[in-house]
């Protein structure tokens, strides 16, 4: 269980680093016939290529980076559609905001979310956020004005899952805003 966390901490770790901010790493072989890694080209070092068909002088792609988190509600959810296209609980596992999380809450999470991922995904939903429970002012009680009427924006993600053995299941994540992106946090 703990090379899981580990491996879900470097797959996290990974995602994290921006794609743009790497150097390429040549592999070579060295004069005493050793593998060297080096952000010099082998040249540099006298060395031979490992791959010598690859080459550095390919443009790199233009565009933006990848985006690795979720700036809107639609993409959260098609993000968590895409991980269990996917089967990838990794993936799954960087939607997750885990910040709070104990050593034992989050290797149990971590349990709970593989075993979620071998699950067929059936239908993922936005519910609108509950009403407020308060009594309504006394003249939208006489009908004296109308209704307000409730926001709109999710607050949860609701997955409903089929299980092996043909009972469903539903899993309820609260939506978090956090350094300007949407992560997913238990609520079950």
């Amino acid at each position: 269980m703990l090379r899981l966390v580990a491996l879900l901490s470097l797959a996290l770790l990974a995602c994290a680093a921006p794609a743009a901010a790497q150097t390429p790493i040549h592999r070579c072989i060295g004069a005493n016939g050793g593998a060297v890694f080096t952000d010099q080209p082998c040249a540099a070092l006298r060395a031979t290529p490992v791959n010598p068909a690859t080459s550095t002088d390919t443009p790199a792609p233009s565009g933006p980076p990848p985006v690795l988190c979720a700036a809107s509600v639609d993409e959260l959810r098609q993000s968590v559609i895409d991980a269990f296209a996917r089967r990838d609980s990794v993936r799954m596992g960087g939607l997750i905001l885990w910040d709070g999380y104990g050593r034992g809450a989050a290797i149990a999470d971590i349990r709970a979310l593989t075993a979620l991922m071998e699950q067929p995904l059936l239908q993922v939903d936005l519910p609108a956020p509950a009403a407020s429970t308060r009594a309504p002012p006394d003249d939208l009680l006489r009908g004296d004005a109308a209704a307000p009427t409730p926001s709109t924006a999710p607050n949860q993600l609701v997955l409903h899952t089929a299980g092996a053995d043909g009972a469903g299941s539903t899993w309820r994540f609260d939506i978090v805003r956090q350094a300007g992106c949407l992560w997913l946090r238990n609520a079950q």
